[in-house]
């Protein structure tokens, strides 16, 4: 198949994300972003902010990314648990943006200090079992993430919240940690935990190995006798805010299934990705979760796309063909004339014989610029081939996902390191451009 066919054959419509209506929509109170590592989720997350404000919304974005990029490209020194007002955005139309990342352990802080009383709260958070399991247990930064959004919600202070998912290796298990946490602290197990005291003496040691192998590397970290008691500490100290934290992952959950939430999978036009994205797609459907479409990030184009890859190399192979130069017959037999040898018109030692220095000199420069067009010709033939992949793994993911909507955003030249490249962004993605060719 040549990359004509390639580029003139539609597997399926490309059904066209129009961001801006999706971003001014009042009833549009969440946007999540997620997709696989490295595809521009935390630049697209804060392109989708900043654009949000500027046509008027009150925004925070909600980074997971520990990069700091997100900082970074807003102009803030350091980003925290506590949204930060980020200046330097139009604010003519009436919005304001505001920027924080995730602070796992400071979540986990705050749930406790809000529903325990000064001295229970104090037990627990100087209680060497709740700081590892604060700090390191398996879902707990995922189920943090969903806990801030959730408050965040609550407060109703903001128009919209923008959503920059954990960098865990799936993109949406932070879908599941409110059930793996849940299933942590249900009242059984936390019937397992307290059973030690209950019973004492070797019974009790069998429950506490139990409960133990339904932990991960976080009990790993405290030994020895020490072990039990900061276990049964913490089970008592934390007993009445268990129904809690499942309460409020269950309302969360519900909150990302509303109709006023909106997921956007991210992807690069890769075939990991766009695999990736597939499976996000499918996902997301089973669980009932609204889903606005997918951006493909760092597509490449072309001005010359009616070029093909194959006629490009054509002409650069021609240009590259070493050409036969006659001379005329005159000019040799000068050179081989008596007469000639030796006169005061004859050429220098260093000269090459029978040399025209006009002549020479616009050859080699007709040379030089054969290859360079030829050199060119073959970059161009790279990026048609570049183009024709990129196109063909969109048509797989349109193909077998033809309802849902794409929005396509060019590769720049570099990172995206202030307001001015997140702008940009997003009005790329407000484009309705299609960067691969249809």
């Amino acid at each position: 198949m040549t990359a004509e066919t390639v580029q003139e054959r539609r597997l399926a419509p490309v059904r066209v994300l129009d961001i801006d209506p999706l971003l001014d929509d009042p009833k549009t109170r969440i946007v999540v972003c997620c997709g696989s590592g490295g595809v521009g989720k935390t630049t697209t997350a804060a392109a989708l902010g900043l654009r949000a404000a500027e046509r008027g919304r009150k925004v925070v974005v909600l980074t997971i990314d520990p990069a700091r990029r997100l900082a970074q490209s807003m102009g803030i020194d350091s980003l925290d648990n506590t949204p930060r007002r980020v200046k330097g955005i139009d604010e003519t139309a009436g919005g304001e943006l505001h920027a924080m990342m995730l602070d796992m352990k400071r979540t986990f802080d705050e749930i406790v200090e809000a529903h325990a009383d000064a001295e229970r709260a104090a037990a627990i958070l100087g209680n060497p079992f709740y700081q590892s399991l604060s700090a390191g247990f398996a879902g707990t930064q995922e189920y943090m993430a969903m806990e801030k959004l959730g408050q965040l919600r609550s407060r109703d202070e903001w128009d919209l919240i923008v959503v920059d998912t954990p960098p865990s290796r799936s993109a949406l298990d932070f879908l599941d940690a409110p059930k793996r946490l849940g299933s942590f602290l249900d009242g059984k197990l936390i019937r397992v935990l307290l059973a030690p005291a209950k019973v004492g003496g070797r019974a009790g040691m069998m429950f506490l190995n139990v409960g133990m192998s339904m932990m991960t590397g976080a009990l790993g970290k405290l030994l020895g006798g020490q072990l039990l008691k900061d276990v049964q500490t913490f089970v008592a100290a934390m007993d009445s805010m268990f129904g809690g934290f499942r309460t409020r992952a269950d309302a969360t959950y519900k909150l990302l299934q509303a109709a006023g939430t909106a997921f956007l999978v991210v992807a690069a036009p890769e075939r990991d990705a766009t695999r990736e994205a597939a499976y996000f797609v499918e996902r997301l459907a089973a669980e009932d979760m609204p889903l606005a479409g997918l951006v493909l990030n760092r597509v490449h184009g072309s001005g010359a796309a009616r070029l093909s890859a194959e006629r490009a190399l054509a002409a650069a192979e021609n240009l590259e063909e070493p050409r036969i130069v006659d001379q005329p017959d005159g000019k040799a037999e000068l050179r081989n004339s008596p007469e000639h040898d030796g006169s005061s018109n004859s050429p220098g030692p260093n000269a090459v014989a029978g040399a025209d220095p006009d002549t020479d000199s616009g050859a080699d420069h007709e040379r030089s610029a054969d290859e360079l067009t030829a050199g060119l010709l073959r970059l161009h033939a790279d990026r048609m081939h570049l183009l024709s992949r990129e196109q063909r793994t969109r048509d797989r993911f349109t193909a077998l996902h033809p309802e849902v909507a794409v929005a396509e955003v060019a590769a720049l030249p570099g990172d995206v390191h202030d307001l001015a490249g997140l702008r940009d962004i997003g009005n790329r993605l407000a484009a309705h451009r299609h960067e691969l060719p249809e």
